[in-house]
């Protein structure tokens, strides 16, 4: 089977899937396997951009994916006044004096490699921004802790924070990749997801900012609200003719107004991410990843090159974590587990097929469905299993309770076969 003609069927046999999802289960569980899904593929196309294309072994995902999550805060919420008023100016103030004490260092370093100084402005940076911080962020923390206790944001529509998730995850990717990128990819791979754990500390922490384990619940969202739809006299008409019900109804369309902003998004980046790979740069950066030692006795400065891609792949993880946040309404920092949901991505990509970005698309939808769908399929097999044996038996106990480790124990199956009988995922790159 050929390459082209394998990718029509493999897309076939996801959307089969999702949509035998909508007939046998619901529409609303086929929706969100969807909306999810498209999450997960563009997650999964900034990983492969990295690790396919380039060969950079970045485990800190999550950590881009939160900061994504950050931006729809920062960006979308409307701003707390009394916060503001209170110790916002002095917060931030602080912040840069922190960049500034930052940044100090490295040029003392840089012009006198003299460690004594570097630590000297480092300690009195460090009293300065605290001096300047504490009374700030206790006094914005106690505006209002129930409810507010952070600063907001700026206000803005909720899909410009889907960009600007983009730049912040850039902006921190600049700065990982100037002091870790020097690294073998076993090193760099230990200090990304080191580095992504600080930056989900900061944002469960850093209450005057992102209001930490108490969470910004309600934000704004780029589609109508479902109570609002049902208020609505010409959608509940329009609902009637459908043979929905008003609460049915609005649901779907919620959801499916997600599935199209979701759906554009990731086009527009997979079209982008399709020039780039059949450019004379993504030609230029298969090279550098097969072989660095030729690459660069032709000329090509590899360290700026790989500070590029990891650059870009980290930003289009950033995207995908202010959607994913957009979609679920709420900023929790504590669900942002890098080694759990880190895993599940690069999962996506080997199976779907490292170095081709299709391949990480279709990973992404079909991982997706099976994490979602393993258990209850998990929980009806065993029913089926256990029926002979009596109630009360320890062994029908166990194995009802061990459904929920169905998810994981298919995902080491499903890794397991797809690299035993195609080690390079089920799209390989041509």
């Amino acid at each position: 089977m050929s390459l082209t003609l394998r990718t029509y069927v493999m897309f076939a046999v996801v959307i089969v899937l999702i949509v035998g999802t909508g007939f046998v289960q619901s529409w609303n569980s086929a929706l969100l396997i969807l909306n999810m899904g498209l999450v997960s593929a563009v997650m999964a196309l900034g990983v492969n951009l990295q690790w396919g294309i380039a060969g950079l072994f970045n485990v800190g995902v999550m950590g881009f994916v939160a900061l994504g999550g950050l931006a729809v805060v920062l960006t979308s919420v409307a701003p707390v006044p009394e916060a503001w008023a209170a110790g916002g100016v002095r917060a931030w103030v602080a912040v840069l004096i922190g960049a500034a004490t930052v940044t100090a260092s490295v040029l003392v370093w840089k012009r006198m490699r003299n460690a004594w100084i570097m630590i000297a402005v480092l300690i009195v940076g460090f009293v300065i921004y605290r001096y300047v911080r504490d009374a700030g962020v206790d006094a914005i923390e106690s505006v209002n802790p129930a409810a507010t206790g952070f600063l907001g944001g700026l206000g803005l529509p909720v899909i410009l924070a889907w960009p600007v998730g983009g730049l912040l995850a850039a902006g921190a990717a600049w700065i990982i990749g100037k002091t870790a990128l020097g690294l073998r990819s076993d090193y760099l791979a230990i200090a990304t997801l080191g580095i992504s754990e600080i930056i989900i500390a900061i944002l469960k922490n850093e209450e005057w900012l992102s209001r930490g384990v108490k969470n910004v619940n309600g934000l704004p969202r780029p589609v109508p609200n479902e109570i609002d739809l049902q208020n609505d006299p010409g959608f509940v008409e329009a609902a009637a003719g459908w043979g929905l019900d008003p609460t049915t109804a609005s649901t779907l369309y919620v959801k499916l107004g997600y599935s199209i902003l979701f759906a554009v998004v990731l086009v527009i980046l997979l079209v982008l991410a399709q020039l780039a790979l059949n450019s004379p740069w993504g030609r230029m950066m298969r090279a550098i990843r097969d072989n660095e030692v030729s690459s660069r006795a032709m000329g090509k400065d590899v360290t700026f090159r790989h500070l590029q891609v990891f650059i870009l792949g980290s930003a289009i993880c950033g995207i995908a974590g202010a959607m994913m946040t957009t979609l679920d309404g709420q900023l929790t920092p504590s669900s942002y587990q890098p080694l759990r949901y880190t895993f599940l991505i690069w999962v996506m990509v080997i199976v779907g097929g490292s170095g081709n970005n299709l391949g990480a698309v279709l990973g992404g939808f079909l991982i997706w469905f099976l994490w979602v769908q393993v258990e209850p399929m998990g929980q009806a097999l065993m029913n089926v299993i256990t029926m002979g044996l009596p109630e009360g038996s320890g062994l029908k106990a166990h194995l009802l309770d061990s459904v929920q480790h169905m998810r994981l124990l298919t995902m080491g199956v499903v890794l397991l076969l797809v690299l035993r009988f195609s080690p390079k995922g089920l799209l390989p790159e041509r």
